[in-house]
């Protein structure tokens, strides 16, 4: 109902949200190839053996050809297709831009209600400009390999801003520990703008290495977030934007489809200015 954004769901989410705002939302990014999946897959493993019911929402990019999507997250974590435990749930970008998927707020609402202790949100192969998973976790893990060349210099430009955690996975591969030393060289020049100084770990995420070290820092930031009140300021920015969207996308349907077509043809043909 929310992926296809009936009428239908705004009185559910209406209802449910007074039993949201427990779950601790953990944002998974970094560029393709890199883990992102088989490292939620392995820290999944990890929190339902210390009983802790998990939600993941995985987000794959829509093909602008077909306007489809492969959902192949989905594939990667049949371990848990059994456990009731776990809810998985693949979402296509629709051609958003950013990372997330247009339901992907409130998914974690849903999820957040149905009981989840904790949440990953597994963006698409994310590159230098798609930030938007800060404004909707409230840790984000950024995860990058040792095999993409200058992977630092790859990334820096606005994604490496937003991590709270950075994770080089497949660290049995070589080079994984000269990337995690420069990560952490350039974490050293930048500014601390609150008290958490982000972690580098090294993972080999499909041998399950690293694993309870990410699950250690996950845990210890969630406790700064609460202490120094980082965590309802987060929140509070990331209803901001809720509501900005939600009256975007009502002031689009009140405009309508056919209405805009109306509108863009008269702007081309130079009838009207934009």
């Amino acid at each position: 109902m929310l992926e296809n954004r009936t009428d239908e769901a705004l009185p559910v989410l209406r209802r449910l949200y007074a039993h949201t705002g427990r779950a601790h939302v953990i944002g998974v990014t970094g560029p393709p190839g890199a883990g992102k999946s088989s490292l939620v897959n392995a820290l999944v493993r990890a929190l339902r053996s210390d009983g802790r019911r998990v939600g993941v929402i995985a987000i794959d990019p829509t093909s602008p050809f077909t306007g489809g999507a492969i959902l192949g997250d989905r594939i990667r974590m049949q371990d848990h297709s059994i456990d009731p435990g776990v809810f998985v749930r693949s979402m296509a970008t629709r051609g958003r831009l950013g990372g997330l998927a247009p339901a992907t707020a409130g998914t974690v609402s849903v999820l957040a209600a149905y009981g989840c202790d904790v949440i990953f949100v597994e963006t698409v192969g994310a590159g230098q400009a798609e930030v938007d998973i800060a404004g909707a976790a409230d840790t984000v893990v950024l995860v990058t390999v040792p095999v993409l060349g200058d992977a630092v210099q790859t990334l820096k430009a606005g994604i490496m801003e937003i991590a709270d955690i950075f994770v080089v996975n497949k660290a049995d591969r070589a080079e994984a520990g000269r990337t995690a030393t420069e990560i952490k060289a350039m974490l050293g020049l930048a500014p601390v703008r609150t008290g958490w100084r982000p972690p580098v770990l090294l993972t080999a995420a499909t041998e399950g290495r690293g694993v309870e070290e990410v699950i250690d820092a996950i845990a210890r930031h969630r406790v700064c977030l609460l202490d120094d009140g980082t965590l309802i300021r987060r929140r509070q920015a990331r209803h901001r934007r809720e509501i900005i969207e939600i009256v975007q996308d009502r002031l689009l349907a009140r405009a309508g489809n056919d209405r805009l077509d109306q509108l863009a043809l008269s702007v081309a043909r130079g009838e009207l200015d934009p």
